[in-house]
């Protein structure tokens, strides 16, 4: 699968520790950045990271910042995303099946990398469910166009 990867300072540990795990399992991943230390906004990186799964340049994406809150809003500005900030594998399950998200965000100061691992696991493992979801969705998609 190709995923895109982006995070500020906050995140820029979890995320090259995510990014090299991911290319292990065997899917192509797209950095975004940031790509160091310094202090950046999330902004810069989550929003193109974001586009490219709208555009179908990927087919989902993570993004990171220290709480995961404004690397998801900043997610949630793209036009046909559904970014959901994750905690636990369970939520990533549920959000694949019931809300169809397209990209997940993790805070590095809540979820250590072996968390993240599992998370995102399930983020990618598990499909959407169709049916009385997808009219949610659709009302969720006509919100975004009004």
């Amino acid at each position: 699968m190709k995923i895109s990867i982006a995070s500020d300072h906050g995140g820029f540990a979890l995320k090259e520790d995510l990014r090299s795990w991911l290319a292990e399992q065997g899917h192509e991943v797209e950095d975004f950045g940031c790509h160091g230390l310094e202090s950046c906004d999330y902004a810069d990186f989550c929003e193109p990271a974001a586009r490219a799964v709208a555009e179908g340049k990927c087919e989902r994406g993570i993004v990171i910042c220290t709480t995961g809150i404004g690397a998801s809003i900043t997610a949630n500005k793209v036009k046909g995303i559904r970014c959901a900030l994750c905690s636990e594998p369970w939520s990533a399950q549920m959000t694949r099946r019931h809300n169809n998200a397209n990209v997940l965000a993790l805070g590095a100061g809540v979820t250590g990398p072996l968390m993240a691992r599992e998370i995102i696991e399930a983020f990618l493992t598990f499909e959407f469910e169709g049916g009385r979801h997808q009219r949610r969705i659709d009302k969720i998609a006509a919100a975004e166009n009004r």
